[in-house]
């Protein structure tokens, strides 16, 4: 090879260390011999073997959609199952796999044993988002290593390391420990396998932000108003925001002396203080939040909607993509786009929320469409009701596939002055250079 070729050699070895070099230098010298330009024949020989180099991650930062992982971790939790794979019924496992940054979900595409406590070096591996979470994928040509136990945290440390404040909690977490107040609290009964179970349901509360919670274990002494610490709780998601779910793995002590702690019940329990937008436009999903902002928009969809009686989906020409043919029922509704600043959000109103913003009742806005014989009136007519709006809003986000959202439950018009409003927008200008 030329000398001149070398340096290229060398950078390209040093990129794929994984890959045998004289296997490389074949590569180059075939692309070269076709004339492929040099820097073109690197890319080209990257972008074959890219799956071939191997990137060391912790779990905790692990993303979707990454190939060629090598990640060190201790089996938490594991299942055997079979799956139906083309015709042909194949083993898997599948369960959480954790390290002293974070936990995640795996799947196992081989036959073999793995039991929990086991300490692992899995060589490439690879990641992919399923059900809002990053799950690990270790198929044929991944490596595993058995470690010694003394190489990582146990499985007690592990489940138990994890302490946030609730805001803080997302969709990464799998196992989580926190302390926090119960402002909401009820039973309800369940069928599990065919038999009647008493669960728990409510909220937890914070300084910082709240979050559902569901109890598959009596809690004895838990009532309104009390604060547990809790280590070891898992992780769900429920209607796009993070839950907590309590079971008999998890810890769980009442704590008698509160008068240090950063909450009260009645601070706790009260509508959260408005966050700036942008501070949940990268969160996966918060329970009942707070912000406020200016409508700069209103979204197609917006108006007097029509939806299947069976499933509430909203329906064009009586036809339910789930329940075909259908004699739907009217249902009013706004999509509105909130600005404060610092970041934008698509917010839902519901009929009864959407009547108080709007100032007209669902009934008002049927006979807008039967005067104007247009479907689109009663969507023209609250833009120029709208549009320019300051507004404040409580409720669900969640960041999907169409963008964030936040599904309201609550609105207000907020307290202070425009003036106020055009003083704060300027102090966070300061600095701010054009040209």
């Amino acid at each position: 090879m030329d000398n001149n070729l070398a340096p290229h050699l060398d950078e390209l070895t040093r990129a794929l260390e994984n890959v045998d070099e004289n296997l490389i230098k074949n590569e180059l010298e075939k692309l070269l011999s076709y004339r492929v330009p040099v820097e073109e024949a690197k890319r080209t020989i990257l972008r074959k073997y890219k799956s071939s180099v191997l990137y060391p991650k912790n779990i905790g930062n692990l993303k979707a959609n990454s190939k060629g992982l090598e990640i060190t971790g201790r089996i938490i939790d594991i299942q055997n199952k079979t799956v139906n794979v083309k015709g042909e019924k194949v083993p898997i496992s599948s369960g959480i796999i954790a390290d002293s940054t974070g936990a995640c979900y795996f799947t196992l595409w081989e036959d073999m044993s793995l039991n929990i406590g086991d300490a692992l070096k899995i060589k490439n591996a690879y990641t992919r988002k399923w059900q809002n979470r990053v799950q690990l994928n270790i198929g044929n040509r991944s490596e595993i290593t058995y470690l010694s136990d003394e190489s990582l945290p146990s499985v007690d440390e592990i489940t138990r390391q994890n302490k946030k404040k609730l805001f803080d909690i997302s969709f990464s977490d799998i196992y989580v420990n926190s302390m926090a107040i119960v402002v909401e609290l009820y039973h309800r009964e369940v069928n599990v396998k065919n038999r009647k179970t008493t669960i728990l349901e409510g909220v937890l509360a914070d300084e910082t932000g709240k979050l559902p919670f569901t109890s598959w274990t009596p809690l004895e002494g838990v009532d309104i108003g009390k604060v547990i610490q809790f280590e070891g709780a898992f992780v769900q998601t429920f209607k796009g925001v993070p839950s907590i779910n309590i079971n008999e793995s998890t810890s769980l002590e009442i704590v008698d002396s509160t008068e240090n702690l950063p909450f009260t019940y009645e601070t706790a329990s009260n509508t959260s203080k408005p966050v700036p937008i942008k501070n949940i436009l990268n969160k996966d999903g918060i329970f009942e939040v707070s912000i406020e902002g200016n409508i700069i928009s209103l979204r197609s969809g917006s108006g007097i909607i029509t939806r299947c009686p069976t499933c509430n989906r909203v329906i064009f020409k009586n036809k339910c993509r789930a329940h075909g043919t259908v004699e739907g029922y009217h249902d009013m509704r706004i999509k509105a786009i909130l600005d404060d600043g610092t970041g934008a959000i698509t917010v839902i109103l519901n009929r009864e929320l959407s009547e108080i913003v709007y100032g007209s009742s669902m009934y008002e806005a049927e006979d807008i469409i039967q005067n104007t014989l247009s479907q689109d009136a009663v969507y023209e007519d609250m833009r120029r009701r709208l549009i320019g709006k300051y507004l404040g809003v409580c409720g669900n986000s969640s960041n999907t596939d169409f963008g964030p959202t936040l599904v309201a439950k609550s609105v207000w018009v907020p307290d202070g002055s425009l003036d106020d409003r055009v003083h704060n927008l300027l102090k966070r200008l300061e600095g701010v250079t054009y040209g």
